[in-house]
């Protein structure tokens, strides 16, 4: 596989204070080991991160912008789904 054929790899680190990952960047890479690596020494040269992920770009799929109020729409009638009417104990953090 030619270097301008490889395909689109999107990054997501998780940093050591961090409870989830976050969207870095994206690179190329020939295959998921290779993109891990790149990610690797491309995200992670000051220790940032504890955890990274790699994904293949053309897997990752989203709704259309323009159709946000009908896609999102469902939700709004359903009010016991809204953390307001739960109340959380003070043992619980990182909610």
């Amino acid at each position: 596989m030619e270097k301008k054929n490889w395909p689109l790899w999107e990054v997501f680190l998780r940093s050591r204070s961090g409870l989830h990952h976050v969207h870095a960047g994206s690179l190329h890479a020939a295959d998921s080991e290779m993109a891990l690596n790149n990610a690797r020494d491309v995200y992670t040269r000051r220790n940032e991160g504890v955890s990274i992920w790699v994904i293949e770009s053309k897997n990752i799929i989203a709704n259309d912008p323009s159709e946000s109020e009908s896609f999102f729409e469902p939700a709004s009638d359903k009010i016991y789904r809204h953390p307001t009417f739960y109340e959380m104990p003070n043992e619980l953090k990182h909610i």
